[in-house]
């Protein structure tokens, strides 16, 4: 069994793990969140695997790196990344039902990647710019930022059902309400942009020493480059304003998904809209 494979099989397990979530949602039987944790954290387990194949595959092939250089690689770590943050929040929080809203993004994420046909998922050797020891300290960081914005986004989906949501006049059968306090969901929203914010922040950095090892300038105005700082001031003005003003609510809640949205563009729209030194990025 090769890496393909595995990844392909995961793909298929979020899948089944998002509708036992959505069961969950929908119908509120708590067994069913266990179950969708198990088959969610076997999933990972064999993208972990999968990934550390691709790894063990490109020295098999004389060409030895790590399987971050291309889109379709990234595309599965930004997954494996996302499943990664949402299971540790569920453990530390013992609250499931954020899988509803936080594990379709990596199946979308798994889906893009394996049956997209605009990237490749051949393994290629390094371009020079790649040729780095700062290339996992860079990547790493950034996607672990990209991770936490993306359930802070599932986090602002969940406010805002929460707030829009109201009890049967009514009810034949008082179903429990799965859904955690708004207090709660805002809170958390705040807590992973922070911690989003500050992985964001490392990532920019290494960026900017890596790019003064490959082009002789840490900073260039690439789009990427620009973008990823628009991305930045974004969450730090929406911080800031939290900690002056006091915004909370459906104010983050919405906020969480406009910087989401931007943080897709910085990684995913740039490469492929815009030209500049992470072109290479866009399907090799």
């Amino acid at each position: 069994m090769d890496s393909s494979q595995l990844l392909g099989i995961t793909t298929f397990t979020y899948l089944f793990s998002t509708l036992l979530y959505a069961f969950l949602l929908v119908f509120k039987t708590p067994r069913l969140g266990h179950i969708a944790t198990y088959f969610t954290a076997a999933a990972f387990l064999i993208q972990t695997a999968g990934i550390a194949l691709r790894w063990v595959e490109s020295y098999q092939m004389g060409i030895g790196h790590a399987p971050l250089t291309n889109m379709y690689e990234s595309v599965v770590f930004f997954a494996w990344t996302i499943i990664a943050f949402y299971l540790a929040i569920e453990w530390i929080y013992k609250t499931r039902i954020i899988g509803a809203f936080a594990v379709p993004l990596a199946f979308f994420a798994m889906a893009y990647a394996s049956f997209s046909s605009n990237i490749s998922k051949s393994i290629s050797p390094l371009v020079p710019a790649l040729q780095s020891n700062w290339l996992i300290a860079h990547v790493i960081t950034c996607f672990v930022g990209y991770a936490a914005f993306a359930v802070a986004a599932a986090l602002g989906i969940m406010y805002l059902m929460k707030s829009r949501t109201q009890p049967a006049p009514t009810p034949l059968i008082k179903q429990p309400d799965l859904l955690p306090s708004l207090s709660f969901i805002d809170d958390l929203i705040h807590k992973t942009m922070i911690f989003g914010f500050i992985w964001l922040s490392a990532g920019i950095i290494t960026g900017a020493i890596w790019a003064n090892s490959a082009w002789g300038t840490y900073w260039s105005w690439d789009p990427k480059e620009t973008w990823s700082l628009i991305t930045w001031f974004f969450y730090a003005i929406t911080l800031h304003a939290r900690y002056t003003r006091g915004w909370s609510g459906k104010k983050i809640a919405l906020l969480a998904l406009i910087g989401f949205i931007s943080v897709l563009f910085t990684y995913y729209g740039v490469n492929f809209l815009l030209s500049g030194l992470h072109s290479y990025g866009s399907g090799s």
